[in-house]
């Protein structure tokens, strides 16, 4: 039985890349799992706890299946606890990755994917969960959540990570409520503002964005990771480990041909490629809505997941839920804030965009081949923003490039527009740094990649 969720999917036409041009981006340089790494971690400890996490939800919320779908609810409850418990056996017994049964809309590019992953192995080897790319690997945990819950009707739709996503949001409110009082505050003063003015404006909203993707539920293992405080006190003292600061490219690229602070801007579009729901997200609606404010757009185009992904990836009802949220508040400057974002997409100034590339696990430089219409859709943009780490993995291939390896390289043939990855280390990988930074900090901080301390603003 096919689920809701796969029928809901918009129709959008694929094709599967060969294996010979993806053997030829290099098998050698892959990153496959390797014991003591931090994607051995992950695997070992990391992916199980956040299965067990939704184990856990799923049995919590067992009385509200009882009285939404009655005795077939439970019965769902009890399969869905029962798939979810045999793979997570699987990812701890190193067991054969399996193909995908679901049949969805990407079931076939999934399972051409593990065909192409055994051409890898080679001597008739398969892939398993420790002898596979960590990339691919963790993608595919989260499509195989997505294959239990399709065949756990009547809960198929449910949202395995939802109470812990909207957990994390509310105790981040505090520090939502500063970024709105400070929007409302810099919106009364814009007219008085210089272009150099704007332009620092523009600078601090940009790292708070920045280090709003240290609230990442897939990288505490579902742990409260909420922003608590404000961030914008501390700016100042983050600085130095912002390890690449393109934030001048960004602002010259937006500027480029404008009169700063014009009301009649050409028209200019910008597209963010969203990472995490809550207080993230919230960071980058304050970057859009200050990107129109300030005349460097007129349309910022969001990009969010079409499933739940890596436990708090921003899914349409996570986009939309945020603003009702916002709307709903007893907080002044909160509720402008929601009536504002709603008016942006009533009236075509923001727009959000869903597309099965984003939760397959490809590398973007695939994506003009697998997913040409979105490729098309990006072409369109004046500047990509790209946030968070998985996105920088599938932007690099998840290779083990050197440090110093220019940012355009590793990005390989993926250049629809300009383009910027914003976000803090949580993977080991990084690529663009000046020569020696990345030794001198292997040297005093062996876990710098992977803590989330250290962030990017890095342009091409």
């Amino acid at each position: 039985m096919r689920s809701e969720r796969c029928r809901k999917r918009p129709s959008q036409v694929y094709c599967v890349l060969g294996s010979a041009r993806s053997s030829a981006i290099g098998r050698s340089v892959l990153s496959i799992i390797g014991a003591g790494s931090f994607a051995y971690y992950t695997v070992k400890d990391r992916l199980p706890q956040i299965l067990t996490k939704v184990i856990d939800t799923i049995h919590r919320n067992k009385k509200k299946f009882f009285e939404e779908y009655g005795k077939e609810g439970v019965e769902a409850e009890k399969k869905a606890i029962s798939i979810f418990s045999k793979l997570r056996n699987e990812m701890q017994t190193n067991k054969p990755i399996l193909p995908l049964t679901d049949n969805c809309q990407d079931t076939d590019i999934w399972n051409q994917y593990l065909d192409y992953q055994k051409t890898l192995l080679g001597n008739g080897e398969d892939p398993s969960w420790f002898r596979s790319p960590w990339l691919y690997v963790e993608c595919y945990l989260y499509r195989r959540i997505q294959e239990g819950m399709s065949f756990s009707p009547p809960i198929s739709e449910y949202d395995v990570f939802r109470d812990v996503k909207n957990e994390s949001f509310f105790q981040s409110q505090q520090a939502m409520m500063a970024l709105c009082t400070h929007l409302q505050e810099l919106k009364k003063t814009i007219a008085s503002l210089s272009k150099e003015q704007r332009q620092e404006e523009f600078y601090r909203l940009l790292q708070v964005s920045l280090w709003g993707n240290k609230c990442d539920l897939s990288i505490s293992g579902g742990q409260d990771n909420s922003q608590k405080s404000s961030i914008l006190a501390s700016l100042e003292s983050l600085k130095s480990f912002i390890l690449v600061n393109n934030m001048d490219s960004l602002w010259n690229t937006l500027t480029k041909g404008k009169d700063v602070g014009s009301e009649n801007a050409l028209k200019t579009r910008v597209d963010i490629v969203l990472d995490n729901a809550g207080f993230e997200l919230v960071t980058d609606f304050i970057l859009a809505d200050a990107i129109l404010f300030f005349n460097l757009a007129t349309e910022v185009h969001f990009h969010g997941k079409c499933i739940p992904w890596f436990v708090s990836d921003t899914t349409k009802h996570d986009f939309d839920w945020t603003i009702q949220q916002f709307l709903a508040v007893n907080h002044k400057w909160m509720s402008k804030c929601g009536q504002t974002w709603k008016e942006n997409l009533k009236k075509g100034s923001w727009v959000y965009h869903e597309n099965l590339f984003w939760t397959l696990p490809h590398e973007f430089w695939s994506m003009e081949k697998i997913a040409p219409d979105l490729y098309t859709e990006l072409k369109k943009s004046d500047l990509i923003f790209f946030k968070g780490d998985l996105n920088y993995r599938k932007l690099t291939g998840d290779r083990k490039w050197d440090f110093t390896v220019p940012f355009s390289q590793a990005l390989k043939t993926f250049h629809p527009a300009p383009l910027c990855s914003i976000r803090t280390l949580k993977a080991d990988i990084q690529v663009g740094l000046q020569a020696g930074i990345g030794e001198r900090l292997s040297a005093s901080d062996a876990n710098w990649m992977v803590s989330g301390k250290y962030g990017v603003i890095q342009f091409s």
